[in-house]
C-alpha cells in the first residue's frame, strides 16, 4: 500500500507514534498531530494526506468537533475514527457526520490496514470523478457545482 499518506490524530503520544511506525513499515507515509487543532493546521498546509485516522476522546477539541471541520474544510480527506471508549452513539455520529469508518482501540492491525487502504481507494474514486466533471465542457457552472457536491458528499 505505499503512496498512502496518513495524518493520526491522537492525544496518546506513545501510541500514534509507535502505529505510526508499524504503518512506516508497510510503506505508509505517517505524521502525527496530538490534538484536533494541531490536525486541521497540518491539514491546511499538507495537501497530500489521503486518510486521517482520529481518535474521539481528545482533551480540548473532541475527535467528532475535528471530524465536522476536516470534513467542511477538505471534503476529500477520508477519515477513520479509531478510540478506546466506542459507543453506538459515537459511531453513529462519526459516520452522520462524514467518517469513512469506526474501529475500537486496540485494533487488530491487518483490520486497521484493509480500512486505510479501502479509505484511500475511496479518496482516489472521488477525486477521479471530481476530474472527470471538472473536465466535461458541455457542464454549465452550476451543473458541475452540483455534480462535484454529490460527489463530495458520498
Amino acid at each position: 500500500m505505499t503512496g498512502v499518506s496518513i495524518l493520526l490524530v491522537d492525544d496518546e503520544k506513545d501510541y500514534i507514534e509507535t502505529l505510526g511506525v508499524r504503518l512506516h513499515q508497510r510503506g505508509i507515509v505517517t505524521d502525527c498531530a496530538f490534538s484536533g487543532p494541531d490536525a486541521l493546521l497540518y491539514l491546511s498546509k499538507e495537501k497530500s494526506i489521503d486518510v486521517v485516522l482520529l481518535d474521539i476522546a481528545m482533551p480540548g477539541q473532541n475527535g467528532l468537533t475535528t471530524l465536522q471541520q476536516i470534513k467542511s474544510q477538505h471534503p476529500l480527506v477520508e477519515v477513520i475514527m479509531l478510540t478506546g471508549q466506542a459507543t453506538v452513539h459515537s459511531a453513529v455520529e462519526a459516520i452522520k457526520h462524514g467518517a469513512t469508518d469506526f474501529l475500537t482501540k486496540p485494533c487488530d492491525f491487518e483490520t486497521l490496514i484493509a480500512t486505510v487502504e479501502k479509505a484511500a481507494a475511496r479518496r482516489h474514486e472521488r477525486q477521479m470523478k471530481i476530474l472527470d466533471i471538472r473536465m466535461q465542457p458541455y457542464l454549465t457552472d452550476i451543473e458541475r457545482k452540483e455534480q462535484i457536491r454529490q460527489v463530495l458528499e458520498k
